[in-house]
């Protein structure tokens, strides 16, 4: 069998998220293999353009957008590109469409599978449930606390039912870890597997440390919003101050809208902003532990980024994270807040247990690479193809609105 020729529409591409690093290194694992894929994301203006195998469609948003957060929106009027996108796929011949989720990127894709005829692929990247709910509770903030919680619960059972309606068209799902795997397959009734994403571990190294002084630097990357549950770190700062501990420092890399309460209630912290390229890694390897106290990601690209460049994660007991952490070897899953700051006294006081979580962070780091993770991708696509699965469509009482001709 040939390679599958692939349309892959994502909803994040330039933006700085795991979904857009994940993106951006499939289109160049397709690009240097050279093979038939057909790009679609937002840009700076709409346009395309073709490069040997690799076509690219670049869609602007309209000015009718709902700004969910700094890098991430919604375009109401994403239906307007469907007709173009239409004729120019039909020329391409897309074997699979593949879409990164029910962002308005995705239900185009989803609708042209449908208008080609052509099985849809659909990888789960964001747990937009557990997003919405952590969105909201703020929201609401003059109600009491049980009324509070009822109305998070009832957002994030809806939004997840209906995120659930948007995966049963697909043929075939990919999820970031295993419990996800094993819900979406049971959730939805389709083929669901394991798809790792992968790291530069030479961008990403020890190497890259400068710092000489002897101050112990807590780190922290990604997007300074809620559902991040960064407010934690100030409450880290508080009992690390009362157990003595005075030579410390934060590095909080990246922006959201938590950005202004943490400048505010940090007492001891840089914040260089978004970083990305060498600039990035190097704000790694001079941190000496990470802590990444999400309970939503799906995955971690910052912990795999950090545990690459030598940094030992403690990471939360929720979410994919966990699946990349070893405790004892390379960092510690914190099931309490308690658990947070016992870790990161382990290390300040330990020298000797970090120098060996430091190496065993390093180690982990080296078993994973991009071209692993695509392959297996290309692999799971011929399988599809070989057993002729065709989109599915679910029942019409639980069609999305934005999927109903």
């Amino acid at each position: 069998m040939s390679v599958p020729r692939v349309a892959f529409f994502t909803d994040s591409f330039h933006e700085v998220n795991g979904v857009a690093l994940t993106s951006r290194e499939f289109v160049r694992f397709a690009a240097h293999a050279g093979y038939p894929f057909f790009s679609v994301h937002a840009g700076p203006k709409t346009r395309f353009w073709k490069e040997g195998a690799l076509e690219t469609f670049e869609i602007a948003h309209s000015p009718l957008v709902l700004h969910l957060e700094r890098d991430l929106r919604f375009d109401l009027l994403f239906y307007r590109h469907r007709n173009r996108l239409y004729r120019q796929l039909r020329e391409f011949r897309p074997d699979v469409i593949h879409v990164t989720g029910p962002s308005h990127s995705g239900m185009l894709g989803a609708l042209l599978s449908r208008d080609l005829r052509v099985p849809l692929v659909a990888s789960w990247h964001t747990n937009l449930h557990e997003f919405a709910s952590r969105r909201v509770r703020p929201k609401v903030g003059w109600l009491g606390e049980g009324a509070r919680r009822v109305v998070s619960d009832f957002v994030e059972q809806e939004t997840l039912k209906w995120t659930l309606c948007f995966y049963r068209f697909a043929s075939l799902i990919f999820a970031p870890n295993p419990e996800l795997v094993e819900m979406l397959a049971s959730a939805t009734g389709r083929p669901t597997y394991l798809m790792q994403r992968g790291i530069d571990v030479e961008l990403f190294s020890p190497e890259r440390r400068t710092r000489t002084d002897r101050e112990f630097v807590i780190g922290f990357v990604g997007r300074l919003s809620p559902e991040k549950h960064v407010r934690l770190l100030a409450d880290v700062e508080q009992r690390l101050r009362e157990n003595g501990i005075s030579d410390y420092r934060f590095l909080i890399v990246g922006d959201g809208s938590e950005r202004p309460w943490l400048m505010q209630n940090l007492k001891r912290a840089e914040f260089p902003g978004v970083l990305s390229g060498v600039p990035l890694a190097e704000a790694y390897a001079n941190m000496d532990a990470f802590v990444f106290p999400s309970e939503t990601d799906t995955f971690g690209n910052v912990v795999l980024e950090a545990l690459a460049s030598g940094v030992p994660a403690v990471v939360s007991k929720s979410g994919g994270p966990k699946f990349l952490v070893q405790p004892g070897r390379n960092g510690y899953i914190a099931r309490t807040f308690k658990d947070f700051v016992d870790a990161l006294l382990d290390l300040r006081t330990h020298p000797h247990l970090h120098a060996r979580m430091s190496e065993g962070a390093r180690a982990t780091a080296m078993q994973h690479s991009w071209p692993a993770v695509f392959e297996k991708v290309y692999a799971r696509y011929e399988e599809v193809l070989a057993k002729g699965y065709s989109g599915r469509v679910a029942p019409s009482g639980n069609l999305p609105l934005a999927l109903v001709p």
